[in-house]
């Protein structure tokens, strides 16, 4: 009777693999929230300044009824703008919710199946592997081909494009040499506090990156250099004491004499454009709770894990596939392995093996003297199959053959 135990699903396990997917959603629910929260306390405290303000004065007489008809004006203004802004921030919450729910569904559905052979699991399985095609796609910056797929496949709400493509216009914007739309990032409703608990240096680099530019360009008055630098490096001296250092050096050494200076020869280089995006990246993922790398990888990285075995790498790695003449072999077949295939031996070399509870190691192993082991049963079998003398096995793999007087008893310890 075969062992039908593997072919349980483990839907634990899936999850593990899933968590980005309920997490992603979740996380932006709530900055979207945050950054409600943060307009309407930042409106109604003026709000609150200038109608007392305007009162005050209106009682003492020092304002004029045209006066405060314009100050009344203001504020209506101002109250449209924080509606429009309101709205959007509603709008997007309505689409957080409906990406949630199609998630939340789509999750659900793995719940309804108990083992891999369910013909429902391998549609499922299909929709996963779109989705983890396009967060691939999405995070190597081949935006337009992530849409594309999630638009044919029909899983725009299983996928998070927007935030992606965000991340990857504010990345080609720094290597573009700008750091405006990343600083835009940072100062972006309480993005700023979020990064202050993460203890992210990220604000401060892409400030000593302005700094830099700075200075490089001949034409900036000193008066302006001292005055970014004042705003934006001295107060964190105490926290970044080797790049505030550095930037007062700087003045003293203009970008053609730093050259002879290993140290500030780095600050000019082209490389730091690379590290900010880098910078960028991270930090990203660490706000949104990503993972650092494409979840393809973790799956692939596992799966291969799961079927790698000490062998698989061997000095025999390479004889794997056996002579042509045994291709059709019923019992070759069997013992063929996918990591011993050309496509996945090279990507499986730096992968760990998994941990086996349960061992399937043929009983009564026999050692042949190329080191290769096979189950008594199976090489009588193919010895009886391929027609050899009494006392003779021939090795699956590579055809030899060999006396039984010649093969060695193996014991698993």
């Amino acid at each position: 009777m075969g062992d039908t135990t593997p072919s349980k699903l483990d839907h634990e396990n899936h999850l593990l693999l899933d968590q980005p997917l309920l997490r992603l959603p979740t996380e932006l629910l709530r900055k979207n929230f945050r950054s409600a929260h943060f307009e309407i306390e930042r409106n109604a405290t003026y709000m609150k300044d200038t109608l007392k303000e305007t009162a005050t004065s209106s009682v003492n007489g020092s304002s004029t009824h045209a006066d405060v008809l314009r100050n009344l004006d203001s504020m209506i203004l101002r109250m449209r703008g924080v509606k429009r802004k309101l709205t959007a921030f509603a709008d997007e919450e309505t689409k957080l919710h409906r990406h949630q729910e199609a998630r939340v569904g789509h999750l659900g559905d793995l719940y309804s199946m108990h083992t891999v052979d369910d013909v429902k699991y391998e549609a499922w399985s299909r929709v996963r592997l779109d989705r983890l095609l396009v967060d691939y796609l999405l995070r190597r910056g081949y935006n337009e081909s992530a849409r594309a797929l999630a638009r044919e496949k029909g899983i725009e709400e299983l996928v998070d494009l927007d935030t992606f493509d965000q991340m990857s216009r504010i990345r080609k914007s720094i290597l573009n040499r700008s750091v405006a739309e990343a600083l835009a990032w940072c100062a972006a409703g309480d993005t700023k506090k979020e990064l202050r608990k993460m203890d992210s240096n990220l604000e401060f680099m892409l400030r000593f990156q302005q700094y830099i530019e700075l200075v490089r360009d001949q034409t900036t008055k000193p008066e302006d250099v001292l005055a970014h630098a004042r705003k934006f490096l001295f107060p964190y001296r105490d926290a970044y004491h080797k790049e505030v250092l550095q930037a007062c050096g700087m003045l003293a050494l203009p970008p053609g004499l730093s050259e002879s200076v290993d140290s500030y020869r780095e600050l000019y280089s082209p490389a730091r454009w690379e590290m900010l995006a880098d910078l960028f990246v991270s930090t990203h993922n660490a706000l949104l709770s990503l993972p650092p790398v494409p979840l393809l990888h973790v799956a692939l990285s596992s799966g291969l894990s799961a079927l790698k075995t000490p062998a698989c790498h061997s000095a025999h790695a390479a004889s794997a596939a056996g002579p042509p003449s045994h291709s059709t072999s019923l019992s070759l077949a069997s013992s063929v392995c996918p990591i011993c295939s050309t496509e996945l031996n090279e990507l499986a070399r730096s992968v760990p093996y998994a941990f086996h509870s349960k061992s399937h190691v043929e009983p009564d192993l026999l050692m042949l003297p190329n080191g290769r082991a096979y189950g008594r049963a199976r090489l009588e079998e193919y010895a009886r199959k391929a027609g050899l003398l009494d006392g003779q096995v021939k090795d699956l793999r590579t055809a030899e053959i060999f006396s039984m007087q010649r093969l060695k008893k193996v014991y698993i310890t």
